[in-house]
């Protein structure tokens, strides 16, 4: 099952990173539907000051074993994703990277998977959904949330560098139309599960579609069709 997935998905890799590139007008336009001076969003951007405030005073071991751990955990889920069975996860002692091994040769998401998805946000979403069975979104709720959205930022911009071992495996062109607007994908799907949940990602879904028409449509009326 995961060979014909590998496969497909090897099919999929130009065309998927391309449409994210070409949508990227649609991911900037889209922050004008955001009400950033909700109550819920200024406590995100206050949790996501707060993660970089207490990032400095943090500990550099226990923050580079976080981020090892997360991003390991990442290229795991994405290989369970994909049907590959996870044989290992380790962490190097000295906290300079770690390996995961699966089942398989498995494919460009599951090694470019910790660079552009926020897997602690999304287990923070699954959390926050069973703490809404029990009481409203609140003011810290949303506080926390940024924490983890200031997290995946942090982590994304820290993991991006020249001697970043999982790059070149997908190549540096492919991470340069891939990871920009998939990252923007990402933290707009999060700041709309601030406002709506789960139903506010759906909505936000939708009017990156609605606006990627409109400006195909723009672009074809250009060239005369």
């Amino acid at each position: 099952m995961y060979k014909f997935i590998d496969r497909f998905l090897e099919l999929l890799k130009w065309p998927v990173a391309i449409i994210l590139f070409l949508s990227l007008p649609a991911f900037i336009k889209s922050l004008e539907a955001f009400n950033f001076a909700n109550m819920r969003y200024i406590a995100m951007f206050a949790g996501a000051i707060f993660f970089f405030v207490t990032r400095t005073m943090m500990d550099a071991s226990v923050r580079a074993s976080m981020e090892v751990l997360a991003h390991e955990m990442t290229h795991a889920f994405f290989a369970l994703l994909t049907f590959h069975k996870v044989k290992g996860l380790r962490i190097n002692p000295d906290d300079s990277g770690g390996s995961m091994s699966f089942e398989g040769d498995g494919n460009w998401l599951i090694v470019i998977a910790p660079y552009f998805f926020p897997l602690l946000g999304v287990i923070t979403m699954i959390v926050i959904s069973f703490y809404q069975i029990f009481a409203p979104m609140n003011i810290l709720v949303c506080g926390v949330f940024g924490f983890m959205l200031g997290y995946h930022i942090d982590t994304v911009c820290s993991q991006i560098h020249e001697k970043q071992t999982d790059l070149p495996k997908v190549g540096y062109p492919f991470c340069a139309v891939f990871l920009p607007p998939a990252n923007l994908w990402m933290i707009g799907c999060m700041m709309s599960f601030v406002s709506r949940g789960w139903s506010g990602i759906a909505m936000y879904t939708g009017l990156i579609w609605n606006l990627d028409m409109k400006y195909l449509r723009y672009g074809l009326n250009l060239i005369g069709f």
